[in-house]
Order: C-alpha cells, then structure tokens, then sequence
C-alpha cells in the first residue's frame, strides 16, 4: 500500500530514498543499511523502515541473501520485457493523445521540442513524455508509464547521452507531435512505439558495450 502523505516523515523518506536511487547516489554497489539511510537522511529509523519497504514493493530495491537491501539490477532479458511493455503503453498514451488532447496542450508538446534541451536531453525528454501522459487524459496509464519510466532509471546512463541518439530522438519526437496534431491515431501510435523500439536498440548496443 501506498505510505499515506499525512505520515510526512515515512512520506518524506520515501521521496527522498527514491530520488537518491533514480539519480544514481544508491546504486547497486550500496547495502542499504536500515540504520545507515537513516542517519543519512537525518531520520528516525521507523519512516525510514517504512520507506524502503514501500521501494521494495514498488521493485526498485531487492533484499539479496548475505547483502541485505540493494538496489535492482536488470538483465537483458528483464531489459527486452521493459521496452516491450514501454512500447505497448507508451503507443496507446500517443494514441489517446490523438483522441483527446486540447490544442494548448498540443502546443505545450511543441513548444517542449522548440525550445531545445538547453544541454539537458534527458530532462527535455522526460517533460515531452510527461505531455503526452498529461494528455491522453488516463489516470491509469498514467500511473503505469510513471513505473515504467521509473523502473528505466535503475539503467543507469541514459540512450540519450550520445548526441547522435538524442538528435535522432528529437526527430522521432516531431513525428509523434506531427500526428497527434493530425489527429492520427494510429499514427501517433506507431510513430510512439517506434521511438520506443529505437531507444531499446539503443540501450542493448549499449549493454554490449559494457
């Protein structure tokens, strides 16, 4: 279950440990130590408790015999199953876009892209992203893409941190735009699971790569 916002010290733990994982502060190599987070975080141990548990549940830390609490690590095949489910949900979020997006909220998408990164592909990528699960106007597509993109983050460098990807990535971007703007379902569908599908290629060169 979900740790209640009027438990502020659990919730607060929680978003805390949480950023320190998706940012890369915890990473695989780190026990997490009950009492270490909490002395890190400057908390009682009990939110903290709390806390990871909720994690846990969520899959992004595992308890692993003789190390205790780590964070998630994925193989290849685990890597596949991601970008499969990514391309499935991340399809229909463009889809329903197409179906239901306000023409400000089509022109927020646009503008994301107009304004560049800034030298910061991958936060420009998760606020394009963000615009398509805003308005596709799902709740629960929503929560699903969130875990989704989250469970992403527990790959560490991003596909985006090669230059050629990510101008690649920006074109692919356009076209999922240019189709909702069209109001193309199936367009924007495909043209989603096709930048999804691009960024798996992308990801597995990497892995090959070390």
């Amino acid at each position: 279950m979900p740790i209640p916002k009027s438990n502020s010290q659990a919730f607060a733990a929680y978003n805390e440990i949480k950023r320190r994982i998706l940012v890369g502060m915890f990473t695989p190599s780190h026990r997490l130590r009950e009492v270490e987070v909490a002395d890190q975080l400057e908390m009682g141990r009990t939110p903290v408790r709390e806390a990871l548990k909720r994690i846990q549940d969520e899959g992004l830390i595992t308890h692993e015999p003789g190390r205790g609490l780590v964070v998630t690590t994925m193989d290849q095949q685990e890597v596949g199953e991601l970008y499969s489910m990514r391309e499935v949900l991340e399809g229909a979020a463009a889809a329903f876009a197409a179906r239901h997006a306000t023409d400000a909220e089509i022109a927020n998408m646009q503008a994301i892209l107009d304004e560049g990164d800034n030298g910061d592909p991958v936060a420009q990528n998760l606020r394009f992203h963000q615009a398509i699960y805003s308005a596709a106007h799902n709740r629960y597509l929503i929560r699903s893409l969130q875990s989704l993109t989250e469970t992403t983050y527990l790959l560490g460098r991003s596909t985006l941190s090669s230059s050629e990807r990510a101008g690649r990535s920006n074109q692919e971007h356009q076209a999922i735009v240019d189709a909702i703007r069209a109001r193309d379902v199936q367009g924007a569908q495909d043209a989603a699971q096709h930048h999804i599908h691009q960024a798996l290629l992308e990801r597995l060169k990497m892995l090959r790569q070390g």
